[in-house]
C-alpha cells in the first residue's frame, strides 16, 4: 500500500511550513534515514528524513510552495515491490496516517524535550490506517475542513486560491461576501472586495462598557497614503511569528522594569588580559577572542544560582523552578532575530560560551538552527549595546520570567570616595513577569549580576 509522506510539526507551535526543496525526484529509491527534503519553518530550514524503504513515486507538493499545512500530504512512497506508477496514479487517495503519528522523521522528533515540558519521549511512527473515517451523524454539526475559516465561533467557506490571495492582499476572508456554491467564498470575490466591493461591514463592537476603537484595517491604513507612494512586503513566517509572540507577550505577562548601572572598569581590563594570554594556533590565530557580551551571559547564569527564586517560569498549574541557568541570548537576522540558547552557561568556561555563540550567531544567520537550540531557556539576554543604545527595555520571551536589555558601556564622570572620577559605566534594564518574580526578587537578581559583573573574578571561581 502506498506510504503518505506529511508535511512534519518541526516545533510545538508550527502549523504551516514551506517546502524549499525536494533532495529526492520521483523514481528515486528511498532508504530509512535517507534525507528527501529541506523545510523552511519561522526561524530555520530543517531536514525531513525518511522512515520508511520504497521508491517516491509521486510528489505532490512542488519545492518552493510556501504556507504548506502541517499533516497534508506532500509526497507518495510506493513500498518495495509496490508498483510505482500505480502508487503514483492514487497519490494522496491513500489513508494518512494519524496527527499523532507519522511517516517520516526528523532530528527535532528525536531531540529530548526540554526541560520542564510534559513527558520524555517521542512516539514512534505508525502504519497508516485503513479504516474509514467513521461519517458524522445526520443533522450533526460537519466537522471544519480544509478551505474553511472561523470568525466569532462561525464557519467561513473559502476556497484555498481565495484564502491564499486574500492573505496577499491584506483583506480579512471573513468580510467577503462569497458567491461560490452555498456561499463560498471564491477568487473572483476577493477580486472584486479589493475595489472594495462585496465587502460586509466589521462586527459592531458590544453597546456595554466603555467604547474602544477597533484596531484599523490593511484597506484603511493603505488608504491614508497616496496610491503608489509604498510598495507592500508581505510579511514571512518568521515575521508573523514575532507578532504574535511579542502581542501574547504584552497582553498576558504583566511587566515591569528595574534598572541599574554597572562599571565596566574590572572586567574591560580582565577581558584584555584574557584575551591577550589566549593560545595560539599554528597560524598564528588566537584559540578564542572574549566579548563583553560572553561576560555577560555568565554574569547572568550565576546571579540566577545566586538568587534561585528568580529562574523560574510561570504555569498555571505551579512554578517551574530551574535547576540551571539556560540563556537566550538575541540574535539578529534577516526578517527578524532568534534567541538560541547556552545550556547551563553556570558551568561553562567563558571561553567556552564564546565559542558556542559564535557558531549560533553564524547557524543563525544561515537559518540553520535546529528547534531544540532555541526552544525552552529559563531567561534571556537582548544587548544593543554595539549600536550605541544606552537603555532600553526588552518585552519578555514566553516562557521565561525575565530578560535583560544591556545598553552600551560608555565613559562618564563618576563619585566614588567625594571624588570625581571617569569609568566606564553600563546601563542594564531587567524585565520581570511580576507573576512569577516581584520587585524586590528582582531586584536581588539585578543586584548579583551588577556585583560579578563588577567584580568579574568571582566568575572564575
Amino acid at each position: 500500500m502506498p506510504i503518505n509522506i506529511l508535511m512534519p510539526a518541526l516545533s510545538p507551535t508550527m502549523e504551516k511550513g514551506n517546502l524549499a526543496k525536494w533532495l529526492k525526484k520521483e523514481g528515486d529509491k528511498v532508504k530509512s534515514g535517507d534525507v528527501i527534503a529541506e523545510i523552511e519553518t519561522d526561524k530555520a530550514t530543517m531536514e525531513v528524513e525518511a522512515a520508511d524503504e520504497g521508491t517516491l513515486a509521486k510528489i505532490i507538493v512542488p519545492e518552493g510552495t510556501q504556507d504548506v499545512p502541517v499533516n497534508d500530504v506532500i509526497a507518495v512512497l510506493a513500498a518495495d515491490g509496490e508498483d510505482v506508477k500505480a502508487a503514483g496514479a492514487g497519490a494522496g487517495k491513500a489513508e494518512a496516517p494519524k496527527p499523532t503519528a507519522s511517516s517520516f522523521e526528523t532530528p527535532a522528533a528525536r531531540a529530548p524535550q526540554d526541560e520542564g515540558s510534559a513527558g520524555g519521549k517521542t512516539e514512534t511512527p505508525t502504519k497508516p490506517t485503513t479504516n474509514p473515517a467513521p461519517r458524522p451523524e445526520e443533522g450533526a454539526p460537519a466537522p471544519v475542513s480544509k478551505g474553511e475559516a472561523t470568525h466569532n465561533g462561525a464557519r467561513v467557506f473559502a476556497s484555498p486560491l481565495a484564502r491564499r490571495l486574500a492573505k496577499d492582499a491584506g483583506i480579512d476572508i471573513a468580510r467577503v461576501t462569497g458567491t461560490g456554491p452555498h456561499g463560498r467564498v471564491i477568487a473572483r470575490d476577493v477580486e472584486q472586495a479589493k475595489s472594495g466591493g462585496g465587502l460586509k461591514a466589521p462586527a459592531a463592537a458590544p453597546a456595554a462598557g466603555p467604547a474602544i476603537a477597533p484596531a484599523m484595517s490593511d484597506q484603511q491604513i493603505r488608504a491614508l497614503y497616496p496610491e503608489g507612494s509604498y510598495e507592500v512586503v508581505p510579511h514571512d513566517g518568521m515575521r508573523r511569528t514575532i507578532a504574535q509572540r511579542l502581542t501574547q507577550s504584552t497582553q498576558t505577562i504583566p511587566h515591569f522594569y528595574l534598572t541599574i548601572d554597572c562599571n565596566l572598569d574590572r572586567l574591560l581590563a580582565a577581558r584584555e588580559d584574557i584575551n591577550a594570554a589566549a593560545p595560539k594556533d599554528k597560524d598564528g590565530k588566537p584559540a578564542y577572542k572574549l566579548s563583553v557580551n560572553d561576560f555577560i551571559i555568565k554574569a547572568m547564569a550565576i546571579a540566577l544560582q545566586r538568587v534561585p527564586d528568580a529562574n523560574v517560569s510561570w504555569t498555571e498549574g505551579g512554578m517551574l523552578k530551574h535547576r540551571h541557568s539556560d540563556i537566550g541570548v538575541a540574535v539578529a537576522m534577516p526578517g527578524g532575530l532568534i534567541t538560541p540558547i547556552i545550556r547551563s552557561a553556570e558551568t561553562q568556561s567563558l571561553s567556552s560560551i564564546s565559542a558556542q555563540m559564535k557558531d549560533f550567531a553564524a547557524r543563525a544567520r544561515a537559518r540553520k538552527l535546529k528547534p531544540e537550540e532555541y526552544q525552552g531557556g529559563t531567561t534571556a539576554v537582548s544587548n544593543l549595546g554595539m549600536f550605541g543604545i544606552k537603555d532600553f527595555t526588552a518585552v519578555i520571551n514566553p516562557p521565561h520570567a525575565t530578560i535583560l536589555a544591556v545598553g552600551t558601556g560608555e565613559q562618564c564622570p563618576i563619585v566614588k570616595d567625594g571624588k570625581i572620577e571617569i569609568a566606564t559605566m553600563m546601563s542594564v534594564t531587567l524585565s520581570c513577569d511580576h507573576r512569577a518574580v516581584d520587585g524586590a526578587l528582582g531586584a536581588e537578581l539585578i543586584g548579583a549580576f551588577k556585583t560579578l559583573i563588577e567584580n568579574p573574578v568571582m566568575m572564575m571561581v
